[in-house]
């Protein structure tokens, strides 16, 4: 049973990935494109489009034939878009790659993906030629300065006569891989099709509704899909200048949006509790502002309300994964309701599924959240398997996370489902406990996570991060959280630690907190 949307239907236009993303860019010429924020270097979008055709061209002198994989492991910075799109036109496979990968890790995600080319920057050159031993890569390729005595060769040297059109590919054709672990298990190759990102640039656009020319923050990294599609693609296709940042710096984030004036900041929840709490924020200059965009993990109704009060414009969160491309949901510009990721946006179908008996559920009631449209992935590259276990065979994606749909079609996500912690019988979400954690005055950050336990099957365990100068303890605080819930609920133990590791992408590891507390 497919349950409500009020967004009206899309028409997704029937283009390849970079021919939609760039058709404008010649024509807007010297209009900044990309703009590393701590240099002030730009680059424009006729440069822009001459690097993607020159890259594209040199590539396909070379034998890069369409299907090819390409990795890139870079922090964000301008010359990114002219790798990926360079790639995405001479009909190859952008491998995206975490830059703060081990060797291993990005060994194994080569050998997954086929890559023939890496492509890093010069602080990760020795992590990339370890990582490249015994794979099927040929050549490891710089952004900027080659080390003396390394085998690597600058980006420049691959540059040939431009392509004038995109090398023909099908729209089902793969061009991204992002990594992601999925619902469970370890990470997989999410084969993402022109058609699927064109479909979700669209698609968010359609709801997101930036004007030309806007300036979007891009501090989150392009290798994870979220920053990839949402904040690059969708920054390009709009015509706006995308500020990027290597790494999250509050100082750093702050000042860029001052200087540069950014008018849409996509984070992710952590950013969002400093720009809440910081002392930092006070004076700041952020009048330009017209919209923060939360995503990647949940952000509570009460965190986003106090973050909106500060900064005086809409936080909102939409909803989305990997395997989405990533957007499913999304808050219509002043259709903010608390505690919503907000709506299917055009042309994609969600229903609410009982996981026990995979039966549909109605509306507001509790379940797992299945999604269909144009936006979802083609499956796990070399994992039927696991795509059996996401992609059921009428096209519904499994998306592993539990929420209900309103009346008017608003989502609201409770918790991942395979992160419920059950007590005694009764399911606990971390999302909930770690949302009334983040509003105790004393609590900075906050994480939540369930250990076996004899009796009760198992227990909720937090870990805070508290404020310099705090004036609360962790039985302080675990006292104050018990007053606030079910007996059920209850955190059986609190930890003060100096820091909640979380992915690139905002997520808490819970595996890593898990395994803390196994140790």
């Amino acid at each position: 049973m497919t349950l409500p949307t009020p967004v009206p239907p899309l028409d997704v236009p029937d283009d390849l990935l970079t021919p939609y993303v760039l058709g404008r860019a010649a024509a807007l010429g010297d209009r900044p494109a990309l703009v590393d924020a701590a240099s002030g270097r730009a680059l424009t979008y006729a440069a822009l489009d001459a690097g993607v055709r020159a890259l594209a061209g040199g590539l396909v002198a070379r034998g890069h034939a369409p299907g090819d994989a390409v990795a890139l492991m870079s922090p964000n910075l301008p010359e990114y878009a002219v790798v990926f799109h360079g790639v995405a036109m001479a009909g190859g496979v952008v491998c995206t790659v975490n830059p703060t990968y081990t060797a291993h890790e990005v060994h194994e995600q080569l050998v997954d993906s086929g890559a023939r080319l890496l492509v890093t920057v010069p602080a990760f050159l020795t992590t990339a030629t370890e990582a490249a031993a015994g794979t099927a890569v040929e050549q490891v390729v710089v952004l900027g300065e080659v080390p003396e005595g390394s085998d690597a060769v600058p980006l420049q040297q691959l540059l040939g006569d431009r392509l004038a059109e995109q090398v023909p590919v099908g729209q089902d054709a793969v061009v991204a891989l992002p990594y992601s672990s999925g619902t469970q298990g370890l990470p997989k190759g999410v084969m993402l099709t022109h058609r699927n990102l064109v479909a979700n640039v669209a698609q968010t656009q359609d709801i997101l509704g930036a004007g030309d020319g806007e300036v979007f923050m891009g501090v989150l990294p392009f290798f994870h899909i979220y920053g990839m599609n949402v904040v690059m693609n969708v920054g390009l296709v709009t015509g706006s200048t995308i500020v990027t940042m290597p790494r999250f710096d509050l100082a750093a984030f702050l000042q860029a949006h001052e200087r540069y004036r950014v008018t849409r900041s996509f984070v992710a929840p952590p950013i969002v509790v400093a720009l809440a709490k910081h002392p930092a924020v006070e004076g700041v200059d952020l009048s330009s502002l017209v919209q923060v965009v939360s995503g990647a993990a949940p952000l509570s109704a009460e965190l986003a309300a106090e973050a909106s009060a500060r900064l005086g414009v809409e936080v909102v969160q939409g909803y989305g994964m990997t395997e989405m491309s990533p957007v499913s949901h999304f808050t219509r510009p002043g259709g903010y309701r608390a505690g919503s990721v907000g709506v299917a946006v055009a042309g994609t179908e969600h229903r609410v599924v009982d996981p026990a008996t995979g039966e549909d559920l109605g509306v507001d009631a509790d379940g797992e959240l299945w999604v269909r449209g144009p936006q979802v992935m083609k499956g796990y590259l070399g994992n039927d398997e696991a795509t059996a276990a996401t992609l059921d065979p009428d096209g519904w994606l499994r998306t592993g996370d539990i929420g209900h749909v309103d009346a008017d079609g608003y989502l609201y996500v409770v918790d991942r489902l395979k992160e419920l912690i059950k007590v005694k019988g009764f399911q606990v979400a971390p999302a909930e406990l770690e949302a009334l954690l983040l509003t105790h005055p004393d609590v900075t950050d906050a994480a939540v996570v369930g250990v076996q336990d004899e009796q009760a099957g198992e227990l909720p365990v937090g870990h805070v991060v508290l404020r310099a100068g705090a004036g609360s303890d962790a039985d302080a605080v675990r006292a104050w959280v018990a007053e606030r819930t079910a007996t059920y609920k209850h955190l059986h133990r609190l930890l003060v630690v100096d820091a909640i590791p979380k992915s690139a992408s905002g997520k808490i590891l819970r595996r890593v907190l898990r395994q803390e507390l196994a140790g």
